[in-house]
């Protein structure tokens, strides 16, 4: 299904830091307030789209769709 974030793991450091990685590789580490969030919400939401919402990855599906619409074109 198109526009569903999948390939997310985290990875805890020893230091309390969060790495997220997309597909084994580094997308973003988070540290401080935002890792102890991040840790918080895992366990409550859907762990896919939160990471994919903190990577920035999040928008894929009807980009193209919504460009092309008479209401988006640059006239």
């Amino acid at each position: 299904m198109p526009g569903v974030p999948e390939g997310f793991t985290y990875r805890l450091r020893k230091n309390g830091e969060v790495e997220l990685l997309h597909h084994g590789r580094p997308a973003v580490v988070l540290r401080g307030a935002a890792a102890a969030r991040f840790l918080l919400d895992v366990h409550e939401e859907d762990p896919q789209e939160l990471m994919a919402r903190l990577t920035g990855d999040y928008r894929r599906g009807n980009e193209r769709t919504a460009r092309n619409h008479p209401r988006n074109r640059r006239r």
